[in-house]
């Protein structure tokens, strides 16, 4: 079944390859293949735990690491282990807090409906695209019933934001490792940030060990933030305020999701694919007017001002 697994998941790679965003790889990176298989011998740890895993245990997609168990809920098996061969553990991807990398949502404190529901436009296959491949996969293994606990563990998590926002006219050298993460390049130097957010972990060990408490660096353009913060207000017309559907500190209101301290890069994803027609469903109708008239420009200002925020 792992070799199965396995061959699927190579197959979702080479897909993901013909449906990246040209230009947008800061957005929308491609996991590199991996050098060879992780190691299975030398015990990892991380500051605070006094849990050992090995690198194989790490990445393993049905036993993800736990560095703090003491610190959450008890997780349901559906984010602890998921269910081979198609289903691997939330926990993974979006760590046993919910607070998620970079690549991956930060789902903790979010609505019980609004992660039903997203999983159900998961499985209609109503989102396309590099980043969307295997949550469709995972989603499509899932019964109603796995898809409701799983979405109830995440839902009494406490929000959390794990990045700070640095403005700035460059950002430092990276490139795109393990998990679809940036990392910072090894000689060290900057580069003109131009059109992108780049996000870099504190320390690449915390971020490549799964370690919840690692946090992140969003480098955004200068002057994202209070261009952000007027477009939430609704840009002198040229969309819509955020606050009337997310709430008046954009942390949510109803099952309308809390958009304060989430990742930059995955508000950018989500706004410049409902734009493209990536996202389909019944909420889409009600962003379609939000994201139309947005330039790339926008929807950065908006991610970095939103990200910037208190969850």
């Amino acid at each position: 079944m792992r070799k199965i697994l396995s061959a699927a998941m190579m197959l979702a790679c080479a897909a993901g390859v013909a449906l990246a965003v040209e230009g947008m790889d800061w957005a929308y990176p491609i996991t590199p293949k991996p050098k060879g298989p992780p190691d299975k011998e030398k015990m990892l740890t991380v500051p605070g735990s006094k849990k050992q895993y090995t690198a194989a245990q790490i990445n393993d997609g049905f036993a993800p690491p736990d560095w703090f168990p003491e610190e959450h809920p008890t997780m349901p098996t559906e984010v602890s282990a998921g269910r081979a061969p198609a289903f691997r553990a939330c926990a993974l991807c979006h760590l046993p807090t919910g607070g998620g990398h970079p690549e991956s949502a930060n789902i903790a404190g979010l609505p019980v409906r609004y992660l039903i529901r997203s999983m159900e436009e998961y499985k209609k296959d109503n989102r396309v695209g590099v980043r969307a491949i295997t949550m469709v996969e995972i989603a499509k293994a899932m019964t109603d019933e796995e898809i409701r606990n799983a979405s109830e563990y995440f839902a009494n998590l406490k929000p959390q934001s794990r990045q700070k926002v640095v403005e700035g006219a460059t950002t430092p050298k990276s490139f795109v490792g393990g998990g679809g993460m940036r990392y910072a390049s090894a000689e060290g130097g900057t580069e003109p940030i131009g059109s992108r957010i780049i996000i870099i972990p504190d320390t690449a060990e915390g971020a490549q060990r799964r370690n919840p408490k690692s946090n992140f660096v969003a480098h955004v353009p200068e002057g994202s933030i209070a261009n952000g913060k007027a477009l939430a207000a609704g840009g002198n017309g040229k969309t819509v305020a955020c606050g009337i559907c997310h709430g008046p500190e954009l942390r949510g209101l109803g099952d309308v999701p809390g958009l304060a301290g989430r990742d930059p890069t995955y508000t950018f994803r989500q706004l410049y694919d409902m734009q493209q027609g990536r996202r389909q469903g019944d909420a889409m109708a009600l962003m379609k007017g939000v994201v139309e008239k947005l330039s790339v420009d926008d929807m950065i200002a908006l991610s970095a001002y939103t990200a910037s925020l208190e969850p």
